[in-house]
This record gives structure tokens, sequence and C-alpha cells, in this order.
């Protein structure tokens, strides 16, 4: 019983999105790596995620679950919780958007496969495989990520390469836009949104969208 209602608040922490307007500020913070695998004719057809929660949020949703080692949890002891936090993503689109060629295109992922959660320094990060329905070829694939209500803060890890490609074309290339490379005016209109009503918060989110930008000739 501890596990599942453990499980119960830490979705409710994560996902709860109703009382975000009011708090305006992220309460969650993940940092991300990624990798797009590609098919052998060059349409993508999957994008793997490993998602790094912060330490404080690490600890507080591996309270209560049972484990043998003080301080460590197994891929098996962490399986129920992995299950809840998959499952529930599905409602927000697990958090990715995609872009096909400039239009947006819906409903483009299916369900996550191949995925697990890991514990190591006091971080817990979820693993997972995002495939696409249907797969893409196209000149131009952009896939943003970010909480609508910004209850969670995405960004990406701070290395040279947080977005890899598996398989791809030799002539294709990934580049990543980060949300404080925007340009000065722009920061100058998202420092307002910070102001009443507290309505202005809805959907800021896409404002701090993590972009992964995929080109080919």
């Amino acid at each position: 019983m501890r596990i599942h209602v453990q499980h119960v608040i830490v979705v409710a922490w994560l996902l709860s999105l109703a009382v975000v307007p009011a708090l305006a500020h992220p309460h969650v913070w993940v940092t991300m790596k990624s990798e797009l695998v590609y098919a052998p004719d060059g349409s993508v057809t999957a994008i793997r995620h490993a998602w790094a929660f912060d330490d404080m949020f690490s600890v507080y949703a591996t309270q209560g679950i049972e484990h043998k080692t003080k301080g460590a949890f197994t891929r098996e002891e962490l399986a129920s919780l992995a299950d809840t936090n998959v499952t529930s993503l599905k409602e927000y689109e697990y958090f990715n958007y995609a872009r096909v060629d400039g239009k947006k295109r819906k409903d483009v992922f299916g369900d996550p496969v191949d995925y697990w959660l890991d514990y190591k320094d006091s971080v817990l990060t979820l693993h997972f495989t995002l495939p696409l329905k249907t797969p893409v070829r196209a000149q131009s694939l952009e896939i943003d990520i970010y909480d609508p209500e910004f209850f969670i803060d995405f960004s990406f890890a701070d290395e040279v390469s947080p977005v890899t490609m598996a398989n791809a074309p030799a002539q294709c290339a990934v580049t990543t836009v980060r949300p404080n490379d925007v340009p000065p005016a722009s920061s100058q209109r998202l420092n307002k949104s910070f102001q009443p009503p507290s309505e202005a918060f809805a959907g800021m989110g896409s404002r701090f969208a993590n972009k992964i930008l995929v080109k080919c000739p």
C-alpha cells in the first residue's frame, strides 16, 4: 500500500497542473538527453529520451519504495513507478510536439516502449523510447519539448551534443535550440508574462520550449 500511495503522490506532483497558473514557476526540473532513431530508408521512427530529475524530486519520488540496498534502487524496484509515470504522461502527449516541414502534426507519437527508471548519485532518470506512429521522411523535422503549464522545466544536458542521431542519412544534421537562445526582444516579452492576471500563465510553457531541429536535403 505504501508504494501505491507514493505513486499517486508522485504523479500528482509531477502532472497536477490545476494549481500551476497560481504558482507560475516550475517545481520539477528535468535535464534531457535524446537520440533520434532512423530506419534504413532514412525515415525517423522514434526518439529515445533520458530524463534526469532534479535531486530534490528524485529523493521525494523514491520515498516509501522498498529496496534492499540503502541509497540505491534497482530497475526492478523502480518498475512500478516507471509504469505509473509513463502511463500518466500520455494525457500530455509525453510533452513532445512535432512539426513536419513546418506544419504542426498532432497525434504523432505512439505509447512509449523500452522504458525504465534508474537511480544513480541521488538522481532518478526516466529512460523511454517514443515511437512515431508513422515514420517520417521530411526535409525539416522539429520536435518541441515542454510542459504547457510550466510545472516542469525541461532543459537539454549541458554538453556539446545533448541530441544525437542513430543511423541517420549522412546529409542530415541536427541542432538544438534552448529557451535562453531567444533574442533580447523576445526575452522582454517573456518577462512580462510573469505579471498578473494569473490567466496569463495558461499555456506559457511553450515559450520555454527546447527544440530539436533536423534538416535533410
